[in-house]
């Protein structure tokens, strides 16, 4: 596994989606074969709002045999980064609600997130000023919950809006020359000017909450409707 990749057995690793929601992401490895004689892998996980007060949400990722054949293994170093990509798209879809209760949510992780005729992940690519604003939102909520640098380098990023490593670093440099953050290699440190703009990214986590939960609680009324 990439180093700084330890996602995968604690949560200090911070995840953002596009929409603004800070999320930490535990996945329990390795996968396992489905018990209902199904053809599929499954794993669990838990998906953390990381900003609340105990709101989760249970996964079952159920992995198809159709991406399993484009995976070299099911390894958390070929499997993690999609699999948590997968779970932020879903969040992002407003497909994840999050609950102080247990309720497992199954999560299907398909071919919908694979093209085929390029052989790559494809989790919709970002403009550059989604990204740039993308990694001030993780430099930010990763140094309020979790502390210490941010790797911004982490090919995780990169997958999630469709780009390379090198062309996430170059956003992330030019955030730094406009003083906030600074930058040494692949890992950032939050300045006093990006901290400053709290109220911004609280707002932001807000909104995208308030909308996912307006989502739920509609389908939930035309369901007992």
């Amino acid at each position: 596994m990439s180093p700084g990749a330890n996602n995968s057995h604690s949560h200090a690793t911070v995840y953002v989606t596009l929409t603004g929601l800070p999320l930490f992401i535990e996945l329990r490895w390795p996968f396992h074969k489905s018990t209902s004689g199904a053809d599929f892998w499954v794993l669990h996980g838990d998906v953390k709002l990381a900003n609340s007060d105990g709101l989760h949400a249970l996964v079952a990722v159920n992995l198809s045999a159709t991406v399993r054949e484009v995976l070299p293994s099911l390894d958390p170093k070929e499997a993690e980064g999609p699999v948590i990509n997968s779970l932020r798209k879903e969040v992002d879809r407003r497909q994840l609600e999050f609950l102080k209760s247990g309720k497992l949510v199954p999560v299907h992780f398909s071919s919908r997130h694979y093209d085929f005729k390029r052989n790559k992940w494809v989790f919709g690519r970002a403009s550059d000023e989604d990204i740039a604003l993308l990694i001030t939102r993780k430099v930010f909520w990763h140094t309020r919950l979790a502390g210490g640098k941010v790797w911004v380098g982490d090919p995780t990023e990169a997958l999630y809006v469709e780009n390379t490593t090198s062309h996430v670093l170059e956003i992330a440099r030019g955030l730094a020359e406009s003083g906030l953050m600074t930058i040494e290699g692949e890992w950032a440190s939050a300045n006093a000017a990006l901290m400053a703009q709290a109220e911004k990214f609280e707002a932001d986590a807000s909104r995208a909450q308030a909308e996912l939960e307006k989502k739920h609680a509609f389908e939930d009324a035309r369901r007992v409707g």
